[in-house]
């Protein structure tokens, strides 16, 4: 019997009081030792700023291109700590934030994106296996579920209008008892399988591999040392740094949601708190009550979703819902922890999965996510192409950040390329307003999307007015 609804929320706040209020990923013994931080003055070729996905990808992929090339990356703090080091896990091949989100865009270009965006996972695969990158790599692919019937009409109509316009690949509609016999949910109404557009892996073993990996190509990499300010100098650039200085021909900015070193970039992004759980490892048989033998990634098709995934030794990260916007856009730590989301996660849980009552979760955390009005990155360059950066990649960059270091190579070695052909390479979101406007337009659109899943997926005047301007929000 399915227990009573006070016994239910009593067992979900039961449930988090062991959760350590960190990331689970990066609460492993095995965590690299930080780099010494730089003191005195350094001279290289390309300095890389920032030591997340885009950083390490950009210095990585630069050695690759010209193995001669003298590069340094400086990080703030350490290496994969921050967005890189915490998410879900989801490296998806999507470059636009999803397929609807990138047909809504750039539709003369999708097909392209698409492929280019298969070709950057391929590359990802061929790189962990290439440094043997030790980060769970599993590619087992994403079913999108319907958790109402409004929702799984949406996406039986939307595999066939993929279908139709060549898109649809890999991608396998499932019905209820179709999807519930990969997971079984009483909560499953339908599903989309895409069998190989997204991998799951551990996310901060892939940072602290690419750290180990761009070492051994004789990338200088100096941990606990802010960039400071960016200017010209000579014929090249100069950052400062705490405790010294390093003069560039060309910088990389990977920065994403800290304060980029062009300041005109910064209104282009906001920062948007995203929380997630860790469950203790699940026992044989409540793995056998749930299925998942095929250990997909799974995220729901709500406007507020969530995204679930099974670690390699069998816990259920289960995260989303909750988009907390700080009012005047501040990246603060006291951010990061925030009880009443970890609360409404964990009833959420066990309405999804009644037949894990008892299990209890170990990881509560959350983080700033760099978002933009288009939700999906943006490129450009600075200082008379000597500079160029990427950011806005909107909680879906384990993926993209490869294609983004690949973007800000490609732009600055002025040359064209497929890549910087895109329309969406060549052109930038809106920027958001300044305060109080950024926060009230956020509030009132999370309280929109509310409306709309209550309602039948019934998108208000807000948010239709938004879509026109481009801006509207799909998950």
């Amino acid at each position: 019997m399915a227990p009573s609804a006070m016994s239910l929320g009593t067992d979900c706040i039961r449930s988090l009081s062991d959760a350590q209020p960190v990331p689970y990923w990066l609460d492993d013994p095995g965590k690299p030792r930080p780099e010494p931080a730089l003191t005195g003055a350094e001279t290289c070729d390309l300095l890389v700023v920032g030591g997340g996905y885009s950083g390490l990808w950009t210095a990585l992929l630069a050695k690759e291109r010209d193995p001669g090339r003298d590069v340094v990356l400086l990080e703030g703090h350490e290496v994969g700590w921050a967005a890189s080091g915490r998410n879900g896990g989801f490296c998806a091949a999507s470059l636009t934030h999803g397929l609807p989100n990138g047909l809504a865009r750039w539709p003369e270009e999708i097909h392209r994106l698409e492929e280019l965006g298969a070709r950057n996972l391929d590359g990802i695969e061929q790189a962990v296996a290439r440094y043997s990158l030790d980060c769970d790599f599993e590619r087992t692919g994403e079913i999108d579920v319907a958790t109402e019937p409004y929702q799984a009409e949406e996406l039986h109509d939307w595999h066939r209008e993929m279908k139709d316009r060549g898109l649809a690949g890999d991608v396998e509609f499932l019905d209820a008892d179709a999807v519930r016999a990969q997971v079984n949910s009483p909560t499953f109404e339908a599903g989309l399988w895409d069998r190989r557009g997204v991998a799951m892996l551990h996310p901060a073993k892939l940072a602290w591999g690419l750290k180990r990996a761009c070492r051994e190509l004789g990338v200088r990499l100096y941990e606990h040392t802010p960039a400071l300010a960016l200017k010209r100098f000579g014929a090249g650039m100069a950052v400062r740094t705490p405790y010294g200085s390093v003069r560039a021909r060309q910088v990389a900015l990977g920065t994403n949601i800290f304060p980029n070193l062009v300041k005109r970039v910064r209104s282009y992004t906001v920062p948007v708190y995203d929380y997630a759980l860790m469950t203790e490892p699940l026992t044989a048989e409540q793995l056998a009550s749930i299925g998942w033998s095929g250990r997909q990634g799974l995220g729901d098709s709500a406007n507020q979703f969530h995204y679930f995934r099974l670690s390699a030794d069998n816990r259920i990260l289960w995260g989303g819902y909750d988009a907390v916007y700080p009012y005047g856009g501040r990246v603060r730590r006291e951010y990061d922890d925030r009880p009443e989301t970890y609360a409404k996660l964990a009833a959420h849980f066990f309405t999804c999965f009644p037949q894990l009552a008892g299990v209890r979760f170990t990881h509560a955390w959350g983080g700033a996510i760099d978002t933009c009005s288009r939700f999906s990155a943006f490129f450009g360059t600075a200082h008379q192409g000597k500079v160029a950066y990427a950011a806005g990649f909107t909680g879906l960059g384990v993926g993209a950040t490869r294609f983004g270091a690949d973007v800000m190579l490609d732009l600055l070695s002025g040359e064209r390329t497929e890549r910087t052909e895109l329309a969406m390479v060549r052109t930038k979101p809106l920027p958001f307003p300044p305060e109080p406007f950024a926060w009230t337009g956020i509030a009132l659109t999370k309280w929109s999307l509310a409306r709309a899943d209550a309602h039948g997926g019934q998108r208000n005047l807000w948010l239709r007015t938004m879509d026109k301007l481009g801006l509207g929000f799909d998950s």
